[in-house]
């Protein structure tokens, strides 16, 4: 009796284990909706570029004026879960993404898949960008291509045990991969709105940062935008919904002005990561700022989401 309790036991485990394993593989786009895709345009990616704050990670740190299309890598992250380093996506075909095809750069877009077939690390915010139009993927592809190529490879991760297990990043994608929009509008939202939706909620990728997370480090959606307690240091990242402590105060164009010139509406500027973030928004259009503003407005407020401290500069 025990050793079919014992067989049947192992047999359990076994097959668990085997479904655990087919769940947490990585999964590429179907070869059908990448065919769909449309040919790339560079100068509308421009704008996807800037929108998706790529040279804040992967410019070399300190970069100023046109070094910052130099996407050399190397910035550090120093989190909870060990050291992340920003790699080299400059066009360099050993060094960097120069050798990625458009399939390539799309996995790694949308489903945090490297060309090799492996999990990347969701530091590269692809659970926002998970959320966005092919199109731009598509659009931002093609303007990647217009950058210079970059000799050199930063330094590896450096992670603590279990998180340097990148099979393991399978079960964060099953609880936190969503493509799905994080704020339900009405039918008749304006179009502004629904316009800043897409632009915080995909290419913006603002709740990586303004979102409190979880032990697993997934957003919790459910005080989306309401500040959380810095990836690095031990300072915190500013509620930006209407909610207690956040930006109700703010008008619209407060809002667009800020992400336009680094000014918040007291005269304070502009202040810690939130500085090369706000270089990025400062190349969009008027019209988008104003989007981001919109949505940002009808968005649902949230009082402070981290323990009172002192807050960082906004």
């Amino acid at each position: 009796m025990l050793r079919t309790l014992a067989a049947a036991l192992g047999i359990i485990m076994i097959l668990g284990g085997a479904t655990l394993w087919l769940l947490t593989a990585p999964r590429s786009l179907d070869a059908a909706v990448l065919a769909e895709a449309p040919d790339g345009d560079a100068a509308r990616g421009e704008r996807v570029f800037w929108t998706a704050g790529c040279t804040s990670c992967h410019a070399r740190p300190r970069a100023e004026g046109e070094a910052v299309l130099e996407l050399a890598g190397g910035l550090e992250l120093k989190t909870a879960f060990g050291t992340f380093v920003a790699p080299n996506i400059s066009q360099h075909e050993r060094d960097g993404i120069g050798g990625w095809s458009f399939a390539d750069f799309a996995n790694s877009m949308l489903r945090g898949v490297s060309p090799g077939g492996s999990h990347l690390y969701p530091a590269f915010p692809y659970a926002s960008y998970a959320r966005m139009d092919l199109s731009d993927v598509a659009d931002l592809y093609a303007f990647m291509r217009t950058l210079p190529a970059v000799e050199g490879r930063p330094g590896g991760h450096s992670l603590d045990f279990p998180y340097n297990i990148r099979r393991g990043i399978g079960v964060w994608k099953l609880l936190n991969l969503h493509p799905e929009p994080v704020v339900a509008l009405a039918d008749d939202a304006p179009e502004a709105v629904r316009r800043g939706r897409y632009l915080v909620e995909g290419p913006g990728h603002c709740g990586e940062c303004h979102t409190p997370r979880n032990r697993l480090g997934g957003s919790i959606l459910a005080q989306w935008l309401a500040g959380a307690v810095a990836a690095e240091g031990d300072g915190i990242v500013p509620n930006i919904t209407g909610g207690e402590g956040g930006i109700a105060d703010w008008s619209h164009n407060d809002i667009a002005y800020y992400l336009e010139s680094g000014f918040t509406p007291d005269f304070d500027s502009v202040g810690g990561a939130m500085v090369a973030v706000q270089k990025n928004t400062a190349r969009l259009p008027a019209e988008d700022l104003a989007a981001i503003a919109a949505y940002l407005k009808a968005a649902p407020p949230h009082p402070n989401g981290y323990p009172a401290r002192r807050p960082a500069t906004q």
